[in-house]
């Protein structure tokens, strides 16, 4: 499982705080944390407070990058930020994210292959998110095909069928499995699928077990990839576990101790 760990965040005080007092120590303290818990990727995001979102974005890049050398995702959703910081941002990194409409996944996806970059592309157009598993698909599909046409592999393609709270939603965590399922056969090999994890119990009390029932779903149903925190260590044990199950490891006794050392 790929996990992109999404803690890095200035929406959350702590982050923010770090990034007004530039205080690299503390955000590189919690990169190597996310990774040690089994983080593929760190999701970097400079939040809404501050004033120089682009300033913010490669600081965090460079400070990470002192520290590790895992793939950064940079996350954005103003293409000026992204097409200035991107080429700045050393070593692996992903694009978060374009949308599926045309012009605007042409644009990143030429970004991504003209830079070595990975691509998420969301299943959202101009009607925002669908509301049914069908416009997912229709648009999962328009995005892989563009990405085929401009020459970006595969395995470099991240499609998010776009999590909604269940407590809102309450068909949308089923609309999401069942696109997982079908996006799969729209390339060979496909690309990964992806969906932020925390998304579907927002707002929800019982979160932590409604996060770690999805994800041992979402599996099953093919999901490659997620944002999630990697500090949850009884999430990332269902991970493990559901990857177990669909035997994709040997069983041991200590597999999951076996799997965080295969991971680290």
């Amino acid at each position: 499982m790929y996990i992109i760990a999404d803690r890095i965040n200035g929406m959350f005080r702590d982050v923010n705080d770090a990034i007004e007092a530039k205080d690299a120590s503390a955000i590189q303290a919690m990169a190597k944390e996310l990774l040690a818990a089994g983080a593929t990727a760190l999701d970097i995001n400079a939040g809404r407070k501050t004033t120089d979102p682009e300033g913010t974005l490669l600081w965090l890049a460079e400070t990470i990058r002192e520290v590790s050398d895992a793939p950064i995702c940079v996350d954005t959703a103003k293409p000026d930020i992204m097409k200035a910081v991107l080429p700045q941002v050393p070593g692996e990194k992903i694009m978060n994210s374009t949308k599926a409409d045309p012009e605007m996944a042409i644009e990143y996806i030429g970004l991504a292959v003209e830079h070595g970059s990975r691509l998420i592309g969301l299943t959202i157009d101009a009607d925002g998110v669908p509301g049914n598993v069908e416009k997912r698909v229709e648009l999962g599909a328009q995005i892989i095909a563009l990405a085929t046409d401009g020459g970006l592999p595969m395995d470099r393609l991240f499609i998010d069928p776009i999590m909604l709270p269940v407590k809102v939603t309450p068909q949308n965590p089923t609309h999401c499995l069942e696109a997982v399922s079908q996006l799969k056969a729209f390339a060979d090999p496909p690309p990964r699928l992806l969906l932020g994890l925390s998304n579907v119990s927002d707002g929800c009390e019982a979160f932590h077990l409604i996060d770690r029932t999805y994800v041992a779903m979402a599996i099953a149903h093919g999901l490659d990839a997620v944002f999630a925190d990697t500090r949850d260590t009884e999430l990332s044990d269902s991970v493990i576990t559901a990857e177990l199950l669909l035997g994709k490891m040997v069983y041991c006794d200590s597999y999951l101790e076996a799997a965080r050392q295969a991971k680290g």
